[in-house]
């Protein structure tokens, strides 16, 4: 019984602290209206870019990266996944299209852009080779001060 308490409160703890990537840009906005917060949006190709899956590993997954977004920033990943079993569905795709047209012209993967809450750019990055994740929270700051 005891086993179980400490994983149930493992896993609740845990899930206090996972950041929260939204399921559309429209809740990323809607959320960073609400909560008077950034948005942190991400341009991946989750399934075909050495640097895109290296980001995600090294700094987006990080315990450290993960704590401090979900008191900080609203996260969306506008993901192009190109292999058949990985593809998005149809309007999610055409969202992203949108996104890269609007944010990202140049196709560079990945790219990190942080917007206000009002979708004005405030500052761009991406991979940063050997970077930690106090660092990336960093760079990612110094856009909204």
């Amino acid at each position: 019984m005891k086993k179980i308490l400490i994983l149930l409160s493992l896993v609740f703890a845990s899930a206090l602290q996972a950041q929260e990537w939204q399921p559309s840009f429209n809740d990323a906005v809607s959320k960073a209206k609400e909560e008077n917060k950034p948005i942190v949006l991400v341009f991946s190709g989750s399934d075909w870019c050495a640097p895109c899956i290296r980001l995600k590993k090294h700094i987006f997954d990080s315990d450290e990266f993960k704590a401090y977004a979900s008191e900080h920033y609203v996260l969306y990943n506008a993901d192009f996944p190109r292999k058949k079993q990985n593809q998005l569905p149809e309007p999610l795709m055409a969202t992203n299209k949108s996104l890269i047209e609007r944010y990202n012209p140049k196709g560079y993967f990945p790219l990190v852009v942080v917007l206000d809450k009002n979708e004005k750019v405030l500052g761009e990055t991406g991979f940063v080779a050997r970077s930690t994740p106090e660092k990336y929270i960093a760079t990612l700051n110094k856009f909204i001060k």
